[in-house]
């Protein structure tokens, strides 16, 4: 058995505040390309009730691309990021965590020996999860803003080093994944290959015809396309890039999560708040009050690989879930609670 810093098992962990009530406290940790998000819950009547979040921009994939390893500076901001996760899964006295780290992990050549110093350093321990696994958490949070009536659905979420699409079918009211994806490009890895100011025509139609030229076996095994054409397909996109242009779209004098999730954006909507911000430099973009200067150099790569979808595949209005994996494991976690509650199995 192992155990973290604070003397428990490994995946719970001691504190002095609860935040008033008892029972379960639930907390996951997203460490991915770009950002290190942490939730933390209390089981609810019908799901959850968030009692505490965090998210910072730590650029974990930084030059990842280019040197196949994470960088000194890059892994300093997330641990530093992590220390403040720590803090408060002290504080909230967690007791059931998980913590999962994704595609600039996986792919480092490094990423063990920063999952290891982050379990020194920080008392945190992350588990560096596979592309399936990844979907499996992504549709398990996103599930209730789809709808059963429309008998197949596509979920993508456009990270900030890998863009997982997943094929979904729904029979008896219970969603399935029947494939899934993990593109070798996101956000992050875009922009440091394309640029992230001014983004000339070019590149950005460079851009949607690299992802396009990387979904067309998918496209060729499951016929989405004519699927979509008959109406039988819906598109629920759960990503920063969607969560922004809903943003844009709405005009929003600052980022409202209650208004964005589970919004809706056009088909025409995509493209053309895509080409605007496209055509904007980095200072236009940083300006807006739902971009901002740490997203300014990378919504653009974003728009690129949502365009490419929307081309595809396209459903003439698309879902928008600021929601994913941390919801996702937060369900699984209260799953397994309510299982030791009763002596039976989680599964």
């Amino acid at each position: 058995m192992t155990y973290d810093r604070w003397g428990t098992e490994s995946g719970r962990f001691a504190g002095a505040d609860r935040a008033g009530g008892t029972g379960p406290v639930l907390a996951a940790l997203d460490l991915g390309t770009n950002n290190c998000r942490l939730l933390v819950a209390r089981p609810a009547t019908d799901s959850f009730q968030v009692i505490d979040a965090f998210s910072r921009i730590v650029r974990l994939g930084e030059r990842l691309s280019a040197t196949g390893e994470l960088g000194g500076g890059a892994m300093d901001r997330a641990v530093e990021a992590l220390h403040v996760c720590a803090a408060k899964l002290r504080r909230r006295m967690v007791t059931h965590f998980r913590g999962v780290a994704t595609e600039a992990c996986r792919r480092a050549g490094n990423g063990a020996a920063f999952i290891a110093r982050v379990a020194c350093e920080t008392g945190i321990t992350i588990e560096v999860i596979a592309p399936e696994e990844e979907a499996r958490l992504a549709l398990v949070g996103c599930a209730p803003l789809l709808d059963c009536a429309i008998p197949h659905a596509i979920l993508f979420d456009i990270g900030g080093g890998s863009t997982e699409i997943i094929w979904l079918g729904c029979e008896d009211g219970t969603w399935t994944i029947a494939d899934s994806l993990s593109l070798g490009c996101g956000v992050v890895s875009f922009a440091e290959r394309f640029g992230g100011d001014r983004i000339p025509a070019g590149a950005y139609e460079a851009m949607v015809s690299h992802v396009l030229d990387l979904l067309a076996p998918f496209e060729a095994r499951h016929g989405i396309a004519a699927r979509v054409a008959s109406g039988a397909v819906q598109m629920l996109g759960t990503s920063g890039t969607v969560t922004t242009l809903v943003g844009v779209r709405m005009q929003l004098p600052r980022y409202q999560r209650s208004l964005v999730d589970g919004a809706w954006l056009r088909r025409d909507e995509v493209i053309g708040a895509s080409r605007e911000l496209a055509e904007m430099d980095w200072a236009g973009r940083a300006a807006h009050p739902c971009i901002g200067p740490a997203r300014a150099d990378l919504v653009v790569a974003g728009c690129a690989i949502l365009e490419a979808i929307c081309r595809l595949w396209p459903v003439g209005t698309l879902r928008v879930a600021d929601r994913g994996l941390r919801e996702g494991i937060i369900l699984g976690l209260m799953r397994a609670a309510q299982a030791a509650n009763s002596g039976t199995s989680a599964a």
